[in-house]
């Protein structure tokens, strides 16, 4: 178990931590390209889209022959499309690198795949603890890797740092070696479905439909601010610095949240700390938008959202473990996630057209606390006991 969220954790932090400096690119490689903000902001906007689309196949395949494969592939794909991010020199270009190759690397190389090993080597009482870690872990490479992104910008270049980025991600296919599972252990757990039953069962299961539409908001939320918090902040006239130290106070207190939400979907009801977290982060962005705009109330902010960031995604996972057991979780996760993606290509697409409409993201914090508000609502039905199956007759006799 150590080694696999010691692996786990590391893979996370990687994945995760170079993504989420991403809005540290917004305006540097559109002023030097002459693109719009739309332009940057649908290509990421294709990315959790791809990344949502794609994530289903990436469980399906790591179900049925493991991880390590996945989790390779992935890490390759991840430095190709840092690399050719780099490049592009359309609008097009962009797309397809930062939207699409960089899509589908984090759908290989994030939660779902590493979920599913997870949730195989992990006893089921301390399941929702171990996944906070690995979540924690994600967080503290968000933490870790925007100071460290903005040095590189700073010290040679917006295009030499994703070059140097890339070669990170290749990091990525040698500790995925500690993630190889015997073959026998994909299909050792939970009753004998096929994927077409675990899917059928699952979309008609109504838990697993409120789920999926609370992490809708999830989506949307997380990634509008973090893609479009830097220029929110400059647009204010606050300084580079205070964009940088928001997102990375944003990754350093979801080290706490997640992990926090981890443990305590070992001992309370998983849906009611999902409802507590998107209640809380409408009241902090309500709380924000009304208070004036200074450093001190950027980063109690940043700190708050930090806490209620990520925290969804233990719980999340857990519960779909919880009703449907682990032989199938990375595929369901992905299926789960890919609502979470939907909201997030919505949140960053439609912050830069917005923004580029109206001249202001007002609009888009607003659908943000509404949705906030939607999901807290649609978590508090679900059940967290496993789904009752039929006996097979075999096994009755």
């Amino acid at each position: 178990m150590t080694q696999v969220l010691i692996c786990g954790a590391a893979i996370v932090t990687l994945s995760m931590g170079i993504r989420h400096g991403f809005g540290l690119w917004l305006q540097p490689i559109t002023m030097e390209r002459g693109w719009t903000r739309e332009t940057f902001a649908f290509a990421l906007a294709a990315q959790n889209l791809v990344w949502g689309l794609t994530g289903p196949f990436a469980g399906m395949l790591a179900d049925r022959f493991g991880a390590f494969r996945v989790l390779v592939a992935g890490g390759v794909l991840y430095a190709a499309g840092l690399v050719l991010m780099a490049l592009a020199t359309s609008g097009l270009a962009f797309t397809g690198s930062a939207g699409v190759l960089l899509g589908m690397a984090q759908a290989g190389t994030t939660y779902a795949v590493i979920y599913g090993v997870i949730g195989r080597n992990v006893a089921p009482e301390k399941r929702s603890w171990a996944m906070g870690v690995a979540a924690a872990a994600g967080s503290f490479g968000q933490f870790l890797m925007v100071p460290v992104e903005n040095w590189l910008m700073a010290a040679f270049g917006w295009q030499e740092a994703l070059f140097i980025l890339g070669c990170l991600a290749l990091a990525i296919a040698p500790i995925a070696f500690g993630l190889k599972e015997p073959a026998a252990a994909h299909s050792a757990h939970g009753p004998a479905q096929s994927i077409r039953e675990a899917l059928r069962e699952a979309f008609s299961y109504p838990s697993f439909q409120l789920l999926t539409a609370g992490y809708f908001v999830c989506g949307f939320q997380v990634v509008f601010i973090g893609v479009h918090m830097p220029s929110y902040l400059k647009d204010k006239g606050l300084s580079p610095e205070v964009a940088t130290y928001s997102l990375a106070l944003i990754g350093l207190f979801n080290v706490f949240g997640t992990y926090l939400a981890g443990s305590l979907g070992q001992r309370l009801a998983k849906r009611h700390i999902l409802s507590s977290i998107y209640l809380l982060r409408s009241v902090a962005i309500v709380a924000f938008l009304s208070l004036p705009l200074t450093p001190a109330s950027v980063y109690v902010f940043s700190a708050v959202m930090g806490l209620l960031w990520l925290s969804t995604v233990p719980p999340t996972n857990a519960i779909v473990a919880q009703i449907f057991g682990v032989r199938y979780l990375s595929m369901l996760g992905g299926f789960v996630f890919f609502s979470h993606q939907i909201g997030s290509f919505l949140g960053v697409w439609l912050g830069g057209k917005l923004y580029d409409t109206t001249g202001s993201y007002d609009i888009v914090w607003w659908i943000a606390v509404a949705l906030g508000v939607f999901a807290a609502l649609v978590n508090q039905p679900v059940r967290e006991t496993a789904i009752a199956r039929p006996v097979p007759s075999t096994a009755a006799t």
